[in-house]
């Protein structure tokens, strides 16, 4: 039987000085993410649903693509399994994140495990894997995966529960909508980081203006389905030209 090993002390992670770097590379984000969290608090509560209901929502979900995909679908009524189906499919890509966490923490026993998944993001993935593009594990991980999510996190409920609250104060001349639309940009170029990469997310976009008149917002399945397609053909060919290359 596999023994797990258990986290270091919170004291320990919080004085590493692994914990602040990872803060401070996350604290360049902050902004940009804290945008979209308003964005999204205020559309929660403009759509209708009850406050505390939004703040329960942010707090579990803590999905930021998954819950704008499937407040249009609640809004309009949508049957539950094309809700469950979009926020699926728009976090595919945490299982693959999770694959890639495993070989940085698949040492700690399963409850601790579940709990960095749920506060890791796309963003702090990114910063990461750039400090640590190697897929092994050593001790000053943990402490700046903490340091950029715990950033992360303040930054995006914070924001996103000031949306909620505040959202009938909010007048409507902010044009909060286009700067969530230009914070998710930002967050998204960030993440663009190679050929495949780009060429998957412009195929999505396509694809999804292709698909728009669809109903129940189905255009944004064709646009990730179409996206993860791409991306994985794309994958596939670069692979096999490698090992011809190697041969």
């Amino acid at each position: 039987m596999t023994r797990h090993a258990s986290p270091p002390p919170l004291r320990d992670i919080v004085r590493h000085p692994e914990f602040v770097r990872g803060m401070r590379d996350m604290a360049g984000m902050a902004v940009g993410i804290g945008a979209w969290g308003l964005v999204t608090g205020v559309a929660m509560t403009k759509s209708g649903m009850p406050v505390p209901l939004a703040i329960f929502m942010s707090l579990l979900v803590y999905a930021g693509s998954a819950q704008l995909a499937v407040l249009p679908l609640i809004i309009a009524g949508s049957p539950v399994w094309v809700v469950w189906l979009t926020a699926s499919c728009v976090n595919l890509r945490f299982v693959i994140f999770s694959a890639m966490w495993r070989s940085y923490f698949g040492h700690f026993h399963r409850a601790y495990r579940c709990l960095l998944g749920y506060v890791s993001g796309d963003v702090t993935f990114v910063l990461f894997t750039r400090r640590y593009p190697d897929l092994k594990h050593s001790p000053e991980q943990l402490p700046y995966f903490w340091g950029a999510s715990t950033i992360n996190w303040v930054a995006w409920q914070g924001l996103s529960i000031a949306g909620m609250l505040f959202a009938n104060a909010i007048p409507q001349r902010w044009g909060l909508g286009f700067a969530g639309v230009l914070a998710l940009l930002g967050v998204l170029c960030s993440m663009l980081s190679d050929r495949i990469s780009w060429v998957a997310a412009g195929v999505s976009g396509l694809a999804a203006i292709a698909a728009f008149a669809l109903p129940l917002k189905l255009n944004i399945l064709v646009a990730i389905a179409a996206a993860v397609a791409v991306g994985l053909v794309m994958e596939a060919a670069f692979a096999l030209h490698r090992r011809m290359g190697a041969s």
